[in-house]
């Protein structure tokens, strides 16, 4: 189950609604939580900061986090934004804590104000310079679409290197141009699969790389 910052906007906005709304998460997901014993259960919470901040869904959240592994079932938190987790008393004082896994994306915007946030984390100084690795080495040749992420578990993490092919790259991209070429192709070809597989199969005949050939497909 996921509440996401598309789906929140709506609902924070109308005073009645956002209650209610609030309330139907909590509920659905706890019957979930309570009564599918064969499956493993998730609410992920994807920037829905506000929704967070309110003292309903707050409280909600405190509650779940000491209970959800119980029933074997985790709560997630997604954010983009450092800000996002500093200023918000719940998130920093409780879920944070309650976090036995932590995913770190590229840092290096950060890394001039990274003090604060790696003391809320209780980032130790060799973690820090392992974070500040992402992205960063020589070691992409030859490999296909390819990005690093840092994963902890307990005091000690690692980074890993998440390495898809072209075609599941371009499914799930959220790059406008790239995403108006596949649609281009799409058009032509009928079907989603056949204009990918197209789209593909003209780039590498084209010899181009990916950028020089959407360019030339967007430019039709």
């Amino acid at each position: 189950m996921v509440i996401s910052k598309g789906a929140r906007c709506l609902a924070l906005q109308h005073k009645i609604l956002f209650p209610i709304v609030t309330l139907i998460i909590m509920d659905v997901f706890i019957q979930k939580m309570r009564y599918r014993s064969d499956r493993r259960k998730t609410l992920v919470v994807e920037e829905a900061w506000k929704a967070i901040a309110s003292p309903l869904m707050a409280g909600y959240l405190l509650y779940l986090y000491k209970t959800v592994r119980k029933f074997w079932g985790e709560a997630i938190v997604v954010t983009q934004e450092l800000g996002d987790i500093i200023g918000n008393a719940v998130v920093k004082d409780s879920i944070i804590n309650n976090s036995d896994t932590i995913c770190l994306l590229d840092q290096t915007k950060f890394k001039d104000n990274y003090n604060e946030i790696a003391a809320l984390l209780s980032i130790s100084e060799t973690e820090r310079r392992k974070i500040f690795t992402i992205n960063q080495l020589d070691n992409t040749e030859g490999r296909g679409r390819f990005k690093e992420v840092y994963i902890r578990r307990g005091s000690t993490g690692e980074v890993y290197g998440v390495e898809v092919a072209l075609q599941q790259y371009l499914a799930y991209t959220t790059e406008k141009p790239e995403k108006s070429a596949i649609e281009f192709y799409t058009g032509q070809y009928g079907s989603y699969l056949d204009g990918l597989d197209a789209f593909v199969a003209d780039l590498i005949s084209s010899g181009l790389s990916l950028s020089q050939f959407i360019t030339k497909v967007n430019q039709h």
